[in-house]
């Protein structure tokens, strides 16, 4: 008998299953950054997303591939060279109103104890 994958929901999952999930996919450091860098610089290759991460290649790859399977950047070949993108601006829209609602409890998330680090 297989497992089920990891990443699969129920038939019929519930709206908060899937918000859920969602936020999860931001809940790791290194694709924030990459939707940083997207935010910020329009367009990159994922060679130049490495570099700017000092990341490994294969694992900005696993991060990028997470985040166009889930709809957050989109990607256009030009010959050998993947460039990605930020897929909805309203991706950035959520970035920014994390930033400012840190901006007066950052300190409170910081020091959570219920939430572990990433």
């Amino acid at each position: 008998m297989t497992q089920p994958a990891p990443f699969r929901l129920p038939a019929a999952p519930a709206s908060a299953d899937l918000v859920a999930k969602y936020f999860r996919a931001l809940g790791d450091p290194t694709r924030l950054r990459i939707l940083g860098l997207l935010q910020a610089n329009g367009e990159l290759a994922a060679g130049e997303l490495g570099r700017r991460l000092g990341q490994p290649q294969p694992k900005v790859s696993n991060h990028l591939a997470c985040l166009r399977w889930c709809g957050f950047v989109t990607t256009r070949r030009d010959h050998r060279i993947v460039y990605y993108r930020l897929a909805d601006q309203r991706v950035a829209a959520i970035l920014d109103l994390a930033k400012g609602l840190l901006e007066g409890n950052g300190e409170h998330v910081a020091t959570c104890g219920r939430i572990s680090p990433a």
